[in-house]
């Protein structure tokens, strides 16, 4: 989750035009429709994703199926990280044990018996979304994801995430496993409220050192992050039943869009688009309907 190889590739394609297009998004748009279509307009971007939202300091400017619980994959992974920061401890060391090791999906790797800060386990799950280094955090802050993803659950209905429920820590399809895109961009908010994850979510790429092992350069699966003006975060996903998902975060002059896509048809381009239209958009002005 978080990337997969055909999903790396098309991370290099946008990587080579999506500064480009950040610039050239609002033309483009305006040579569609020449206005901000945030009035009467619900749907402004159909068939982009399953489900999208698109924030701007807190106003919803445009969305569909925005409380539709469905898959989202790694963007779990946040209110992992959250639990994560708030047990604190950062510093303190973690034997991986050997579910964590053989778990599936994106890894670091990571080995058995190998001791790991949290802090340098939070880093790779957040950037390369290694699910061993998840499953280790769960086991270290509750004594076993069972135990954690309980937690999850607790911490989701505190802060209102009402179409959200958690069966695992980091996001593999599972039964039941589901979040609104209306709840992620809550969550959002919630996670880069707290510095240990909004410095790390905005890193292109970390070492994460691995005990006695050699320690292993990752680079984030987040492709807006040192290309697109202003990105901050904050997480990206993939699964078979979920599709390409994408918590995609930018402040510029103290401005902040938030777009969450579930299940997108092209992440990267309509995330762009989105976020380019969105800071085009009047301020101040809440549109009607989306």
């Amino acid at each position: 989750m978080g990337g997969r190889p055909r999903d790396r590739g098309a991370a290099r394609r946008v990587a080579i035009g999506i500064a480009r297009v950040a610039v050239g998004a609002c033309v483009a748009v305006a040579l569609v429709n020449p206005r901000p279509a945030i009035a009467g307009a619900p749907d402004a971007f159909p068939g982009a994703a399953r489900a999208y939202v698109v924030v701007r300091d807190g106003v919803t400017l445009w969305s569909a199926q925005a409380d539709d619980p469905l898959p989202p994959a790694s963007l779990t992974k946040l209110m992992t990280a959250l639990l994560v920061a708030e047990a604190g401890r950062l510093d303190e060391p973690v034997t991986i044990g050997p579910r964590a090791a053989a778990a599936r999906g994106a890894r670091l790797p990571l080995r058995a018996g190998v001791r790991v800060s949290r802090g340098d386990l939070m880093t790779a799950m957040l950037l390369r979304s290694a699910n061993d280094a998840c499953v280790a955090l769960a086991e270290a802050v509750a004594g076993g994801e069972a135990s954690f993803v309980a937690a999850m659950n607790r911490r989701a209905a505190a802060l209102g995430l009402s179409h959200t429920r958690f069966r695992n820590a980091c996001g593999l399809d599972a039964t039941g496993h589901a979040a609104s895109a209306a709840d992620l961009a809550i969550l959002a908010d919630a996670a880069l409220a707290v510095p240990a994850i909004a410095a790390r979510v905005r890193e292109e790429s970390a070492v994460v050192r691995r005990g006695e092992d050699p320690p292993v350069r990752i680079a984030t699966t987040n492709a807006l992050i040192g290309r697109v003006q202003g990105a901050i975060g904050a997480k990206t996903g993939f699964t078979n039943r979920a599709g390409h998902c994408l918590v995609g975060v930018v402040e510029r002059d103290g401005v902040r869009v938030t777009v969450v896509l579930l299940g997108a048809r092209d992440r990267w381009w309509d995330a762009v688009a989105m976020i380019e239209r969105a800071f085009d958009a009047s301020p101040g002005v809440r549109p009607r309907g989306g």
